[in-house]
C-alpha cells in the first residue's frame, strides 16, 4: 500500500472538494495555487510557529560597518549589481519571521536587545564638534584635511586593541556663508557593489539637496575620489581624511567644523535589532561570525510534486486555503462549517512542537547560570563581570 499523498496536487484536490470547485473553469489551477501559497507563507506561520521552523542563522561582520540592514532597498539595485542578492541579509526580513537570543559573536555570547534606550545608553552617539583648521574666505568652496579622532565615549577594556574609527552615517561638516546661512554636508556610506556591505568611504552630500535623498534610497557604489561637484565630498571612516566642496562658499573667517562620533573597534559585545537592521557595538575591527536563532518563513510549494516542510501539514494547509477561497466568495456558512476541523488540524500540527518542548524545563532565574553574560548587571564592563 502506498503512503498517503501529501503533495501540492493532493492539497489542490482536497481544496477543490471543500470549496465545491471541481472544474478549472470555476477556479483555475493558478488561482488555486496562489490561495494555497498565500496561506502557507503568510497565514500558516502566524497561526502555528512550529518547532521545525526554528533554526540558526549566521552572518559575518564587515570591518568599520556597524549597521547591517535586512531589507532589499538598502543594498542597492540588483539590476545594476546582481551579486548583491548573495548577501545573506538581503531580504532577510521576508525570509525569516523573528530573531531570538542567544546571540554569539566569534563564539562569545553577546548582549542582545531591541531597546534603543538601553543600547545607546551603553554606547551613546555623542557628537564630537571640532574645528577642522579650515576657514572660509568668501570665495573658496573646496576644502580638505584630516579629522582627528577622539577617545570614544565608552573606552574599551585594556585587553582590546584601541583602534579608533568614525561612525558611519554620523559625519557632518558645517559652516556659514556670507549671509549667515547654514552650510552642511552629510555622509552616506559607499557600498561594495559585489557584497552590498559598506566600504571605508562615505560620500558627502548637501542634506537639503535632491542628491542626498536619492543617495539614501539608492546608496552610492563609487566613492567621490575625483574632481568634486558643488555640494559633494568624501570621507574615509578609517583614516579621517576628507575632501569636500560646499554648494556656497563659506563666509570670510567662518570656521568649518566637523561633527563626528569616534568609536573603538573591537570584537562584537552587543547587538541591537531595530527598524529591520542589526546595529553592532563596538564597531567590528575585522570579520566576525554572528550566530543566533530565527524562525524561518515556510517555503512556497512551486510544483504539484512539492510537499510541505512536514507531511502532516497538508490537511491543515488545504483547510486554510479553502477557507480563504470561501471568504472571498462571501460563503460564510461554509467557512463556519470548516472551522471546527480547521482548529482540530491546527491542534494536531501543534502537538509535535508541544511534546518536543516538554523535554526542556522552563527557564527561571534559579535555573539560569550566574555567568558574566547573564544580565546587564553582570555583563562585562557594566556593573560587574569580566566575561569578554
Amino acid at each position: 500500500m502506498a503512503a498517503p499523498d501529501t503533495t501540492l496536487q493532493a492539497i489542490q484536490n482536497k481544496v477543490r472538494r471543500l470549496t465545491r470547485s471541481p472544474s478549472p473553469a470555476q477556479l483555475t489551477d493558478l488561482e488555486l495555487q496562489n490561495y494555497i501559497n498565500t496561506f502557507v507563507v503568510y497565514d500558516f506561520p502566524e497561526h502555528l510557529r512550529t518547532f521545525n521552523l526554528k533554526t540558526t542563522f549566521t552572518f559575518f561582520t564587515n570591518p568599520y560597518q556597524d549597521e547591517y540592514p535586512t531589507d532589499k532597498a538598502s543594498y542597492g539595485n540588483p539590476a545594476i549589481n546582481p551579486s548583491i542578492v548573495n548577501n545573506v541579509l538581503y531580504d532577510f526580513q521576508n525570509k525569516y519571521l523573528t530573531v531570538h537570543p542567544p546571540f554569539y559573536a566569534a563564539g562569545y555570547q553577546t548582549m542582545f536587545t531591541q531597546d534603543r534606550t538601553q543600547f545607546f545608553g551603553f554606547f551613546p552617539k555623542v557628537n564630537s564638534i571640532q574645528f577642522t583648521g579650515n576657514s572660509g574666505d568668501g570665495f573658496t568652496t573646496s576644502f580638505s584635511g584630516t579629522i582627528t579622532t577622539t577617545q570614544p565615549s565608552i573606552p574599551l577594556p585594556s585587553t582590546f586593541q584601541q583602534q579608533i574609527g568614525l561612525l558611519q552615517r554620523e559625519v557632518l561638516f558645517e559652516s556659514l556663508d556670507a549671509n549667515m546661512n547654514g552650510l552642511a554636508l552629510a555622509d552616506v556610506p559607499v557600498l561594495d557593489p559585489n557584497t552590498g556591505n559598506t566600504t571605508t568611504y562615505g560620500n558627502l552630500y548637501d542634506p537639503n539637496g535632491p542628491t542626498y535623498q536619492d543617495a539614501l534610497i539608492n546608496p552610492p557604489t563609487v566613492a567621490n575620489l575625483g574632481p568634486l561637484l558643488p555640494g559633494t565630498g568624501v570621507i574615509n571612516y578609517a583614516t579621517g581624511v576628507y575632501n569636500l566642496s560646499f554648494t556656497t562658499a563659506p563666509g570670510a573667517n567662518q570656521p568649518i567644523n566637523s561633527q563626528t562620533v569616534s568609536m573603538g573597534l573591537a570584537r562584537t559585545r552587543a547587538i541591537l535589532y531595530y527598524a529591520n537592521k542589526f546595529v553592532i557595538r563596538p564597531i567590528p575591527d575585522q570579520v566576525y561570525r554572528i550566530n543566533f536563532e530565527v524562525f524561518k518563513a515556510p517555503a512556497y510549494l512551486m510544483s504539484t510534486s512539492d510537499q510541505p516542510a512536514l507531511n502532516e501539514y497538508w490537511q491543515f494547509i488545504a483547510l486554510g486555503a479553502a477557507i480563504k477561497i470561501l471568504q472571498d466568495r462571501m460563503d460564510m456558512d461554509s467557512v463556519n462549517q470548516l472551522m471546527p476541523e480547521y482548529r482540530n488540524q491546527m491542534n494536531l500540527c501543534n502537538r509535535r512542537t508541544i511534546v518536543q518542548l516538554t523535554n526542556e524545563r522552563a527557564a527561571t532565574i534559579y535555573t539560569e547560570s550566574n555567568g558574566g553574560n547573564g544580565g546587564l548587571g553582570g555583563w562585562g564592563g557594566f556593573g560587574g563581570g569580566t566575561n569578554f
